[in-house]
C-alpha cells in the first residue's frame, strides 16, 4: 500500500469519527421522552384551577329572619242567647257579614209582650193622678204624702216597664260588633240556653298577625313596628304594624309573642291561616358582600381569595352580619376586587386559576 492510501484511509477514518460525535450531539426524536413531555405538560394543566368570581358591588344588605306565625280575628265570640225560650226568629244568613245591633235570632217573649203591653196601659191613668194630685196640693186639698205616693206609684210603674223591657232584650240576639258571622247551630224551633251556642262572630277587618321573636330580638321589635307576611298559596306580601307584645319572655321557649295587625280591608286574609313573617332587624345601605361560601376560616380568622393577574391571592377580612346566603365584609378588600366564590377549599396562596364564570 503506497502512502497516498494510507493517509486516504487515515483521513477518511478521522473524517468518520468526527462526523458520528457530531451528530450524535445533535437533538433526535425520541417517542418516550415525547410522552414524558405531554404527561409533564398534563400535570401543569392540572395545577390551573377552573373557578367562579364575583365581582364587589356595594349593595342594600338586609339583616331579616323568617319567623312562623298565625292569623287571629280582631274580634271573636259565641254567640248566645243571656236567657232561656223557643227560637222564633233567625235572621242572618250563615257566612255573611253583619253589622253592629243586627238582629240575628229571637226567643218566644210573648208573656213578656202582655207584660209590657198591660203596664204600659196603666201610665196614662198614673200620670193623671199625679197632675191631679198635683193641682190639689196647690190648693192644700191634699196632703204632702198623698202627692208623693202618686208620684212613687207612677215612678214604680215606669221602673217596672223598664224591667220588662230589658227582659225582652234578652230575648233578642244581636251582632255586638261588625263581622261575618259563622255556621249556626240551631234552628227555629230549637229550645236555646245560655250554654247553647247560635253561631260564632268574627271581626276579620282588621285582622291580628301573632308570632313568636327569638329572645336575641325582642329588643328590636318595638310599638310600631313594620313587619312583612305571606301566606300559602298568595304571590303576594302583605305589610302589618306590631301594636303589641306580651310582658315577659317564655322561660320554655325563650321567645317573645308579638301582634301586629294588618288592616285586610279586602277581606283576603282569614283568620286561622299560616303566615310566614319575615322581620327586617337592619338594613345596609352600600354594604360590601360576598357570598357565604367564598370565606375560608382559617386558625379562627376569615379569609377569601382573590382574583388578580391569572392567580389566586388570599386576603384576610373582617365580617359583619351574616344573611341566609350573604356575608357583610367591612374590611380586607374594596368595590371592584374579584373575589372567588368556588373551588375555595382548593386555593392556595399562587395558584394559577382560570375564572369559567364572572358575575
Amino acid at each position: 500500500m503506497n502512502k497516498k492510501v494510507k493517509w486516504g484511509l487515515v483521513a477518511l477514518i478521522l473524517f468518520s469519527l468526527v462526523a458520528w460525535g457530531i451528530y450524535s450531539q445533535l437533538p433526535k426524536e425520541n417517542k418516550e421522552l415525547a410522552a414524558a413531555d405531554q404527561i409533564s405538560k398534563g400535570k401543569t394543566n392540572k395545577n390551573i384551577l377552573n373557578v367562579n368570581a364575583i365581582v364587589v358591588k356595594p349593595q342594600t344588605l338586609s339583616d331579616e329572619i323568617y319567623i312562623n306565625g298565625s292569623l287571629l280575628p280582631d274580634e271573636e265570640v259565641n254567640l248566645s242567647f243571656e236567657t232561656s225560650g223557643k227560637i222564633t226568629e233567625i235572621n242572618f244568613k250563615e257566612g255573611t257579614f253583619v253589622k253592629k245591633g243586627d238582629l240575628l235570632a229571637k226567643v218566644n217573649d210573648r208573656t213578656l209582650q202582655a207584660q209590657l203591653h198591660r203596664l204600659t196601659s196603666q201610665v196614662k191613668l198614673a200620670e193623671d193622678r199625679v197632675y191631679r194630685q198635683s193641682t190639689l196640693l196647690k190648693r192644700d186639698a191634699v196632703s204632702q204624702e198623698a202627692y208623693e205616693q202618686v208620684k212613687t206609684d207612677l215612678a214604680t210603674l215606669k221602673a217596672e216597664i223598664e224591667m220588662v223591657e230589658a227582659n225582652i232584650a234578652l230575648t233578642e240576639l244581636r251582632a255586638p260588633f261588625d263581622g261575618v258571622i259563622g255556621l249556626r247551630g240551631v234552628s227555629v224551633g230549637t229550645y236555646a240556653s245560655p250554654s247553647v251556642v247560635v253561631a260564632k262572630l268574627t271581626k276579620i277587618s282588621p285582622i291580628k298577625v301573632e308570632f313568636a321573636v327569638p329572645e336575641h330580638y325582642a329588643d328590636d321589635v318595638q310599638i310600631g313596628y313594620n313587619v312583612e307576611f305571606t301566606l300559602p298559596g298568595e304571590l303576594g306580601k302583605f305589610h302589618a304594624k306590631v301594636y303589641a307584645k306580651e310582658s315577659m319572655i317564655d322561660p320554655t321557649t325563650h321567645t317573645l309573642t308579638v301582634r301586629a295587625l294588618y288592616d285586610n280591608s279586602k277581606g283576603a286574609a282569614l283568620a286561622g291561616r299560616y303566615a310566614s313573617v319575615n322581620l327586617e332587624k337592619q338594613r345596609i345601605e352600600n354594604a360590601i358582600t360576598v357570598p357565604s361560601e367564598s370565606i375560608v376560616p382559617e386558625m379562627g380568622v376569615d379569609k377569601l381569595y382573590l382574583y388578580k393577574g391569572g392567580k389566586a391571592m388570599p386576603a384576610t377580612v373582617q365580617v359583619g352580619i351574616r344573611t341566609d346566603k350573604d356575608v357583610q365584609i367591612t374590611s380586607g378588600i374594596n368595590p371592584g376586587d374579584t373575589v372567588i366564590v368556588s373551588g375555595t377549599l382548593q386555593l392556595r396562596m399562587g395558584l394559577p386559576v382560570v375564572l369559567d364564570n364572572v358575575e
